[in-house]
């Protein structure tokens, strides 16, 4: 015969735990606008693999045809494009963007 176990399980915590807020009012704001950034996330997520693949078909044809994996002219372009629209942030973002989308160099 086996003795029984007690499981012991971490109370779950409340809304304004889980979100840092010091009313349960701030505490719905946050975890709805929460729930907004996750969704967002995913499409950006799935837009960032759209742009990936499109970027592989334009260096296959660029690479058939002869020429370069990466058009550096080309780059420097989307990184001032984003650079103006976000500031440096948004360097460092085109940066990590282009660097995804190059696949292997």
């Amino acid at each position: 015969m086996t003795a029984p176990t007690t499981e012991q399980t971490a109370p779950e915590k409340t809304a304004a735990e889980k979100t840092g807020a010091r009313t349960a009012e701030a505490a719905d704001v946050i975890s709805g606008a929460r729930e907004r950034i996750d969704a967002l996330d995913d499409r950006l997520i799935g837009l960032i693999q759209e742009r990936m693949a499109v970027s592989a078909v334009i260096q296959d044809a660029r690479i058939a045809s002869g020429g370069r994996r990466v058009n550096l002219s080309r780059e420097l372009e989307i990184l001032g494009r984003y650079r103006e629209a976000l500031g440096k942030p948004g360097t460092t973002l085109a940066m990590t963007l282009l660097e995804l989308c190059r696949g292997r160099v």
